[in-house]
């Protein structure tokens, strides 16, 4: 095993908690972490567990507004505001208790991936934590508070890194993230995503190619509603290691999100764990391939919290440490899992095949155009 693994875990994680109802649940990650553990992942030769701190203010104005950050910080300690135009309020992103710690916390454990793979303490680094991928510089957005990946990156750029390839794989595009390097040359940012007029967040069209001082450096891949495991990985690979391997990046940083899962409750794709395997083994090999190794991931959207995350991300985290792991989950874990979901969860990593879905044919259209463009 040569590659040197980090896993960050932040304490006081629980703090990210939008509330009762609310679709993005602190368990997940939690859960992630727990089953991580229950297979012993955490305690192989080759995998170290990273420190992390909050991301302090000039760390946090790498991506996001000093207006935005004092709003965070003021709405979270209880204070009266006009709130509502840095993006808090009833809906998606509540205000709740400490929220600007939580998002710190939270950024900084991405960074703290970064700084891991960048120094060579690491070679590939995990925040199951992170993958907010949606808040913009001056508000909050689709779940997020502060946008870690984008802040991870930025730090990365200010620290010499000269190019860096992102990854999205989650069911939403990658907005934020895209939005914060729209018009910088040293960033490609990549982002698979389901996509119509009324999905949130309605952007991540194939025509959104970067700024005027960019050009090419955004590539969206929109997919339609029920696209299936084997369409969405035709579309990954068409696009995905070329795209990265001709940008020749110094790192690689990931976002995968979950939701694409067919029984999550936020989206309409059709995956199953067997495309987040194969999705790992392709990231691990493009890393080694066109990033000298470097491997920045984190988590990001997935709501079927306890179900599916927490095997999704094993997966993910497995393959980093180029570990094979048994099927059937633990024992342990499942009770306890089990135990905060009060039902049934799957007992084992894999699940039954799914076939073609609906949207197959069109998704398999959206990409020939889309190798079209980028071949032009």
């Amino acid at each position: 095993m040569s590659d040197r693994v980090g896993l960050v875990r932040c304490p006081d994680a629980r703090i990210y908690d939008h509330g009762p109802g609310h679709p993005l649940r602190p368990d997940r990650v939690l859960l992630t972490w727990d089953l991580v553990h229950a297979y012993g992942l955490d305690e192989q030769a080759n995998v170290a567990t990273l420190d992390c701190a909050p991301a302090d203010d000039p760390t946090l104005e790498l991506i996001h507004t000093p207006a935005f950050i004092d709003a965070t910080r003021r709405a979270g300690h209880g204070e009266q505001g006009d709130w509502a135009r840095f993006g808090y309020g009833p809906g998606d992103n509540p205000i709740f208790d400490r929220m600007h710690e939580a998002g710190a916390l939270v950024a900084g454990a991405s960074v703290a991936a970064a700084r891991a793979v960048w120094t060579k303490g690491s070679d590939h680094a995990f925040n199951a934590a992170g993958g907010l991928h949606h808040a913009m510089p001056d508000r909050a957005s689709g779940f997020c508070v502060y946008n870690d990946p984008a802040i991870a990156i930025a730090w990365l750029l200010a620290n010499g890194c000269e190019r860096i390839a992102y990854v999205d794989v989650d069911v939403h595009h990658g907005d934020g993230v895209q939005f914060a390097f729209w018009n910088e040359a040293r960033v490609l940012t990549i982002s698979l995503h389901q996509f119509g007029s009324w999905f949130f967040p309605g952007t991540g069209s194939a025509g959104e190619r970067g700024g005027p001082d960019a050009p090419g450096s955004a590539i969206n891949v929109p997919l339609p509603a029920f696209t299936s495991d084997e369409a969405w990985l035709e579309a990954f690979r068409a696009v995905v290691p070329p795209a990265v391997t001709a940008f020749a990046p110094d790192v690689l940083v990931t976002q995968l999100g979950c939701d694409t899962h067919h029984s999550d409750p936020l989206a309409q794709l059709l995956l199953t764990t067997a495309a987040y395997r194969a999705t790992a083994a392709e990231l691990h090999r493009l890393a080694h391939a066109a990033a000298g190794g470097h491997w920045v991931a984190t988590g990001g959207g997935g709501y079927q919290w306890a179900r599916v995350v927490p095997r999704a991300w094993t997966l993910y985290f497995a393959e980093m440490c180029d570990a094979d792991l048994p099927d059937e989950l633990p024992e342990p874990w499942i009770e306890e899992a089990e135990r905060r979901l009060r039902a049934e969860v799957p007992a084992t990593l894999s699940e039954p095949a799914l076939g073609p879905g609906e949207g197959d044919g069109a998704a398999r259209a959206v990409v020939r155009s889309l190798e079209e463009v980028l071949a032009s």
